[in-house]
């Protein structure tokens, strides 16, 4: 048995193609079967049930596959070890972020990264957070950037800052004339929302208590996809949203104007730097932390 016919075996149970697993794994598929079947020769057991498309694990397949997993994870902490030993900050970095966070954090930060980290291969994701998790879980993400805490608490989080919400109004709006903003002020009949998977539309409608009084226009129904359309539709045909504090840094004047602060207390969300509990990459993901917290103003980190 090898940590490379392990890494093929969690390659398997992760895409179920033997051509697909294959393909990831840089070899041919018929390579790759005979190394399954020599890892399953060698423990005396069938592992995949490969008569099914697509192929399943057994009962048995599922614990090795899993313990696999381990041992693998594992012995990358070696790699980790001697790095930290060299003082060296060098590999890939694999990042998921959530989509109402990409947009403005990533900006702020990524030419920096690359430009003092040039032997990190990062690669970015932009996924929501059930998906991040879920990606985390398959080792396809080394970390993530999500709002915390989550409701799955087999991960760890590091928190790296606290961005407070504003509401983005339309000039007619009751709320357009007050300085500071309550919930109370938010006509949930005028308020536009992302799409069902967001985690900030959850924020949002526990905030306005929406789910108790949202009452959607009789011909027309509209959930955004980003945080960019819901401020075209405000400033279109009226009516308020509500934005992470990041999303607003770069408004020009007149857009500014239309940016209204809560009333203390005031809502917010916090982001986290999301691993698995015995993460690898520790060196890379460290290198990641700083700049994310060298980009972002001070206030916010406290």
């Amino acid at each position: 048995m090898t940590l490379v016919q392990l890494e093929y075996l969690i390659a398997i149970d992760q895409y179920r193609q033997l051509t697909i697993a294959a393909d990831k794994c840089f070899i041919s598929q018929p390579a790759l079967s005979m190394q399954l079947q020599k890892l399953e020769e060698e423990l005396g057991a069938r592992l995949f049930d490969r008569s099914r498309q697509p192929v399943m694990p057994t009962e048995i397949g599922r614990a090795v596959i899993e313990q696999a997993r381990i041992a693998v994870q594992e012995s990358r902490r070696i790699i980790d070890i001697v790095q930290q030993a060299k003082d060296e900050v060098t590999g890939e970095l694999r990042v998921g972020i959530i989509p109402t966070l990409a947009p403005y954090l990533l900006p702020l930060f990524l030419a920096q990264f690359l430009q003092n980290y040039p032997a990190i291969r990062l690669s970015v994701r932009e996924v929501t957070t059930d998906t991040l998790l879920q990606l985390l879980k398959s080792e396809q993400l080394d970390v993530g950037i999500a709002v915390t805490p989550l409701s799955d608490d087999t991960f760890a989080g590091r928190r790296l800052f606290h961005e407070e919400f504003v509401v983005y109004v339309a000039g007619q709006e009751t709320a357009a004339a007050k300085q500071y903003v309550l919930p109370d002020d938010i006509d949930p009949d005028q308020l536009w929302l992302l799409e069902e998977g967001h985690c900030m539309r959850s924020q949002i409608m526990s905030l306005c208590e929406l789910r108790k009084r949202r009452v959607e226009w009789k011909n027309f129904q509209y959930q955004a996809g980003s945080i960019e359309a819901l401020k075209r539709m405000v400033e279109r045909y009226g009516g308020l949203t509500i934005l992470p504090e990041l999303a607003i840094i770069d408004l020009p004047t007149e857009q500014q104007a239309q940016v209204r602060r809560f009333a203390a207390p005031v809502p917010g969300r916090e982001i986290s730097l999301i691993t698995q509990p015995n993460y690898v990459k520790q060196p890379l993901i460290a290198a990641l932390e700083a700049e994310i917290l060298r980009a972002i103003p001070n206030r916010m980190q406290q």
